[in-house]
């Protein structure tokens, strides 16, 4: 342990010397008295879970929330998901600005997936969980741990951040992993990556609150002791507005309104700045096209006289 976490054992004294079992205490408290509220921290249903991880993919949380209500308000189960028509998914993916369509796809080959394939009823397995469509060790590995409680410390972007800060983990994954795997108490992994992500989230940011948040880990953290704050890189979330990933969503939101659109007839409706022959034209037009169907999602008909775009 004392590799993955310097100065760490399970028997040490409290104080410049932190236990393993003070460290743990510290944070579960600190969650379970106060935390934030998230519909999907209601829940141990490993389908609603899972829609939750895949919408927070790149995602405002503050934008999930009503996406989600929103979501299994229309599909409340697997089974409602499996049975949709996948146009429709794509096409409130696309209406609620959740992101790249084809995780909508994704989600909703995976519902058939547990239907057909598991009788309805969820893997419990982190391992057997990867199986499903579009679920990568990350989401399978959440659906695991706040489902089942039967997961492996998750580690994320924040999480990365407060080992970086608090224990000196160098920034390598590998060190990450194994540090997230050393402190996370075994059994507890739905309570305790829950209270890890929330640390991150709300007092280890970018910018800390360490104070105002009331960090349980203050006594110990070494950059609370020193003011340096520095951590690793984390890529920022592209820009939405004016994006390809928007104007992808407008093609898809438009050709679900649609039996099908001539290429230009939908260039023009897709942006107000459309010319055939410019910047935002035909070839620009085509390049977002071919991305659609390169995901499944589009079909592009070449006519004698025009093309045509139409959803899969």
């Amino acid at each position: 342990m004392t590799d993955h976490l310097p100065g760490l054992s399970d028997d040490a004294d409290e104080g410049d010397q932190p236990s393993l079992s003070a460290i743990r205490e510290a944070l579960v408290s600190w969650y379970e008295t106060d935390h934030r509220s998230f519909p999907w921290r209601e829940t141990t249903d490993p389908y609603r879970i899972l829609v939750s991880e895949v919408m927070s993919q790149q995602t405002q949380l503050s934008r999930v929330v009503d996406a989600y209500e929103a979501f299994v308000d229309r599909w409340p189960t697997v089974e409602d998901l499996a049975a949709a028509d996948r146009s429709a998914v794509v096409a409130f993916w696309s209406d609620h600005s959740l992101g790249y369509n084809n995780r909508a796809t994704y989600l909703h080959e995976a519902a058939g997936q547990v239907v057909d394939d598991y009788d309805g009823t969820f893997p419990r397995d982190p391992a057997e969980l990867q199986e499903l469509m579009g679920v990568g060790p990350y989401t399978a590995n959440a659906v695991a741990s706040f489902a089942f409680d039967n997961g492996d410390a998750v580690v994320d972007t924040n999480v990365k951040r407060v080992l970086y800060r608090a224990f000196d983990v160098p920034d390598d994954d590998v060190a990450f992993e194994r540090a997230a795997t050393t402190l996370m108490p075994a059994g507890d992994s739905r309570v305790w990556n829950n209270a890890i992500m929330e640390l991150g989230g709300v007092a280890c940011e970018s910018t800390p609150s360490c104070d105002t948040a009331g960090c349980p880990w203050r006594r110990w953290c070494g950059a609370y002791q020193t003011g340096d704050f520095t951590a690793p890189d984390v890529p920022e979330q592209p820009t939405f507005e004016g994006s390809r990933r928007q104007f992808r969503g407008r093609i898809v939101r438009l050709l679900g309104e649609h039996d099908e659109l001539e290429l230009d007839t939908l260039g023009h409706r897709v942006r107000v700045d459309y010319a055939p022959d410019g910047e935002y034209g035909r070839e620009w037009l085509r390049g977002l096209l071919s991305d659609l169907e390169d995901d499944g999602l589009v079909r592009i008909e070449e006519g004698t006289d025009q093309v045509t775009a139409r959803l899969r």
